[in-house]
């Protein structure tokens, strides 16, 4: 199944704040962490939800193992 594809503009708005949807993007690959506790008010640490985190991870104590727990929901444009 193709994913679909989103704008940076469309990611944006799935910050916590404008929209219900909580979304992260990853080295292209849009995921929804709605659902996770840690990204409350779509704010997780200093990092905010509606943007592409890939060059953020590396400040992360965490690897990108942490998105294989959430589902890929949209290709970022």
């Amino acid at each position: 199944m193709e994913l679909p594809v989103y704008t940076k503009q469309q990611l944006a708005l799935r910050n916590g704040q404008d929209k219900p949807q909580i979304w992260v993007a990853y080295h292209g690959l849009i995921y929804d962490v709605t659902d996770s506790r840690l990204w409350r008010n779509g704010k997780h640490y200093e990092h905010w939800a509606g943007q592409d985190l890939t060059d953020e991870l590396s400040d992360a104590p965490h690897t990108e193992t942490v998105f294989e727990k959430f589902t890929a929901i949209g290709r970022l444009q």
